[in-house]
């Protein structure tokens, strides 16, 4: 894999981190776009994120897409840079004069894009104000959009926080939840092969009691770091409570799960903590392929935990699965 690829993919695996592509209309979007449009006198006005081979716009005033190709984006071009983009007459610029843009259902002409781009260094993709006519921006109007483009980062971020836990960047139980439901509905339509796999750390108060506190968390890091480093693109990991932490495995089935969690469960017994070298760290787990019976997450997530309970009367550090009825 070169380079570029390698950069691109990280980009994409933090775009998807926010899990917003495809998301709802949301208020404080769409009114940073009607700001945007007011403020700088534009007819058009997006926030767009770049994915994979579109771009999709997160709020939009004066288009009817929800998306383009991403081959036909200037957005890509911003993602690229860490300063605005301002084109003044895209007939004039080389790189888009052949660009659909030009004769489109509204004519794109000019183009102003602030980057979205992440704590991490990663460009999300742009906040744009854009125009039917050739324009130049005053230094006013691209240090206002800089400010709202901001505030867009803001928003993301607090979505991400709200997903994720505090300690350990497992996502949250709350979310997780939802995105059990989501793969149960997926089921429900298409048959499409998922599991979980619920898992906790074995002996976890002895170490706490033992360790402290702070060691505990230190064991709870790695656990979620090393799980979190061979999870494949879809996977997730999330911190249910306490020592307690499950796998969404989409596209797997109870054979292709099992293993997983046989794979995961050495993992973890080869984490050492630095500093506390007489900690031997194990889990045991439960695996759950989806099945049509369950009602609820709650329903699927106790089948694993009856299978994890299997597990820890068996001796723990093993993994088992749960039972068709």
């Amino acid at each position: 894999m070169d380079i570029i690829q390698a950069g691109e993919d990280a980009r994409l695996a933090a775009l998807a981190s926010y899990d917003i592509l495809d998301t709802p209309i949301e208020g404080p979007y769409e009114r940073i776009v009607r700001l945007v449009q007011k403020l700088l006198d534009v007819p058009i006005a997006t926030v767009t994120l770049v994915d994979k081979d579109r771009q999709w716009f997160k709020a939009r005033r004066g288009l009817d897409l929800d998306e383009t190709d991403r081959d036909i984006s200037v957005c890509d071009l911003t993602i690229r840079a860490t300063e605005p983009l301002e084109i003044e007459d895209l007939r004039e610029d080389e790189r888009f004069r052949d660009s659909p843009l030009i004769d489109g259902d509204p004519p794109i002409l000019s183009y102003l894009g602030i980057p979205l781009v992440n704590s991490d260094g990663y460009g999300l993709g742009a906040l744009c104000a854009m125009d039917s006519v050739p324009r130049k921006h005053s230094p006013a109007h691209i240090a206002i959009l800089s400010d709202l483009a901001e505030l867009v980062l803001e928003l993301l971020e607090m979505r991400r926080i709200s997903r994720t836990d505090f300690l350990t960047g497992a996502m949250t139980r709350r979310e997780f939840r939802t995105r059990l439901e989501r793969r149960m509905a997926g089921y429900n339509r298409h048959g499409r092969d998922c599991a979980i796999v619920l898992f906790d750390v074995d002996h976890f108060k002895q170490i706490n009691d033992t360790y402290g506190h702070g060691a505990g968390d230190e064991v709870l890091k790695a656990v979620v770091s090393e799980c979190s480093g061979h999870l494949r693109g879809e996977d997730i990991i999330a911190r249910l409570g306490g020592e307690e932490f499950c796998l969404l495995l989409p596209e797997t089935d109870a054979d292709e799960a099992a293993l997983a969690a046989d794979r995961f469960r050495r993992l973890v017994s080869q984490i050492a903590i630095p500093g506390l070298p007489d900690v031997a760290i194990t889990a045991s787990f439960g695996v759950a392929p989806l099945l049509g019976a369950y009602e609820s997450p709650e329903d699927w997530v106790h089948a694993a935990d009856r299978a994890l309970y299997r597990a820890k009367e068996s001796g723990r550090n093993r993994c088992c699965v749960a039972s068709v009825d």
